[in-house]
């Protein structure tokens, strides 16, 4: 992460969340410092480990580490899911349909990977619900002399056969169907590369979460 994006966040946090805000004792000995909260909190998100594994670095313990691991993602979605977690605004909308019509897919709004457990995602995933509920964008477009109004996604063969789901042919007969395949893939790649990304810089994306401990039975 850049410098200026985190000290961005930290800036936010330590003048908007209580939690952050720089505090003194009784003595007025400074506290943990808003860089100290964040850094252990996107330490353990960037490597994955458990909430004792920043201890020496930022000099907190376990449970605080936790607290501020909590903390630190729920303000991030209450500081910044307005802008970054929102529906796409029509702008946004004509953009997506542009890129998508400029690489043969006219009408296709994105590409969907949810890479890891699939159909767990699929099935807590608010962006089905609107699909399952008929509230996909409403578009016009034209694909050998037919008209559509329904956006749609590109998805992998895992994805169910869903009017709003073009998935790729697994096994393309002739150069038609290759074609096909080959062009879809291609497009389709542009998300699972981003993910890609995700997982190389948050390891806990594509790990189980070490964040709690198993209790064993006495």
């Amino acid at each position: 992460m850049s410098k200026p994006l985190f000290m961005r966040i930290v800036h936010r946090l330590s003048t908007e969340v209580q939690y952050f805000a720089p505090t003194e004792d009784a003595l007025g000995r400074s506290s943990l410092s808003p860089i100290q909260k964040c850094t252990a909190a996107i330490r353990q998100l960037a490597y994955g480990g458990g909430a004792d594994t920043v201890d020496e670095y930022v000099r907190l313990g376990e449970t605080t580490a936790r607290n501020c691991l909590h903390q630190f993602t729920a303000a991030i979605i209450d500081l910044f899911g307005d802008e970054y977690l929102r529906r796409p605004t029509p702008e946004d909308l004509e953009r997506l349909l542009h890129k998508g019509e400029q690489r043969g897919f006219p009408g296709m709004i994105g590409s969907i990977d949810c890479n890891m457990n699939d159909l767990n995602i699929l099935d807590r995933s608010p962006v089905f619900d609107d699909i399952i509920n008929g509230v996909d964008p409403e578009v016009n477009f034209h694909v050998n002399g037919r008209e559509y109004n329904l956006a749609y996604y590109l998805t992998d063969g895992i994805y169910p056969e869903w009017a709003t789901f073009i998935r790729s042919i697994r096994l393309p007969q002739g150069p038609k169907h290759s074609l096909f395949a080959t062009a879809q893939e291609s497009v389709r790649k542009d998300v699972e590369r981003a993910f890609g990304v995700l997982q190389a810089r948050f390891t806990v994306i594509k790990n189980p979460s070490s964040l709690w401990k198993k209790i064993e039975d006495s």
